[in-house]
């Protein structure tokens, strides 16, 4: 639905634009993230089909999951085909990412995250009869509609999990600052910790349970500037009678099975973002592999923000993570730089 997702502000023709003046277009929009679309690089130009640089008000950053599919989405309204069919080929600062349409890729159905014994411890879119062609900006948010879309379905996009730059277990003292951001107790309520890290430099924490995420009341200020996701499971079968609040009685297909909330730094305070796809794809790797969680599966992020975001996680047979989300054109005009 427009309005409830992760905003995102898309330039889509950055040709010439220095790197400075992008951050400052971004620190203008404040939103989580604001993106520029450019011609791939030499070395990427048989491959990529078009190349993203992606930036918070004050960072860029190598990648970002809902500004992936935003992006994506704005490039495919603007007439992009991509070099091979059903797949686009995105160029960020971390490399070369998959991203095909997906419907329904996740389910709420068989699975029981985050309780294993056994476990080790960033929207435009989607509909091109009202999109003028060759708009260069665009901001949108991420939202639960479907519609046709432009050779792909831009409207439901998911990308392949980039791989980790960084995992494994949390050092006393990093679990110990997280935990001390978040207010709570890393003894009673987290449930297991890792680096999560894709780009953006991910702690993950497992708590108990979603409600327990729910309830997090963070810190103002963010001294060390952590990037912290906390995760937590609804109970099963609690989609199917209501008991949880992100729950969808009318889709149960939509209803979730964890809720996330992802907290960053910005100017040395603590953000939270509405909606994370990287977060998502470095969590499913991780509670995938540990144990926590099947795949598929629905996260749902934004409540504690007044949005309510979706987020669907799918695996292939060979271990890919695909983070999949639907996006929403709510805004399209003219950006002079």
């Amino acid at each position: 639905m427009p309005y409830r997702g992760n905003p995102l502000a898309v330039v889509g023709d950055a040709t010439g634009l220095t790197t400075e003046e992008m951050q400052r277009v971004a620190a203008w929009m404040n939103l989580s993230e604001t993106t520029f679309l450019l011609e791939p690089c030499s070395e990427n130009s048989a491959t990529a089909d078009y190349r993203v640089r992606i930036f918070t008000p004050d960072r860029e950053l190598p990648f970002a999951g809902h500004p992936t599919l935003g992006s994506c989405a704005v490039w495919l309204e603007q007439g992009g085909v991509p070099r091979t069919p059903g797949v686009i080929v995105q160029e960020c600062g971390a490399g070369l990412v998959q991203i095909r349409s997906s419907h329904n890729s996740g389910s709420s159905a068989g699975n029981n995250p985050g309780t294993s014994p056994d476990s080790p411890g960033n929207n435009p879119g989607n509909n091109p009869r009202n999109s003028p062609e060759n708009s260069p900006g665009s901001s949108s948010g991420s939202s639960s509609d479907s519609s046709p879309g432009n050779s792909l379905d831009s409207s439901r996009l998911a990308f392949a999990a980039p791989p980790l730059v960084r995992s494994g277990p949390v050092s006393a003292d990093d679990l110990a600052a997280a935990c001390a951001l978040l207010r709570i107790d890393p003894n009673t309520q987290v449930v297991n910790a890792n680096w999560v890290d894709n780009g953006p430099p991910w702690l993950g924490l497992l708590l108990r349970s979603a409600e327990d995420v729910l309830n997090l009341r963070p810190e103002a200020a963010n001294p060390h500037d952590l990037f912290v996701g906390a995760v937590g499971p609804y109970p099963p079968g609690s989609a199917a009678d209501s008991a949880d609040p992100a729950a969808d009685p009318a889709n149960p297909a939509d209803s979730p099975d964890f809720e996330v909330r992802a907290f960053f730094p910005v100017r040395g305070a603590l953000a939270e973002d509405p909606v994370t796809g990287s977060l998502n794809a470095s969590l499913g790797q991780w509670l995938t592999a540990a144990g926590h969680a099947t795949a598929p599966y629905v996260a749902s992020q934004g409540a504690a923000l007044g949005r309510d975001g979706r987020v669907y996680i799918d695996r292939d047979p060979d271990g890919t993570i695909w983070v999949g989300g639907a996006v929403v054109t709510c805004i399209q005009g003219t950006v002079e730089i």
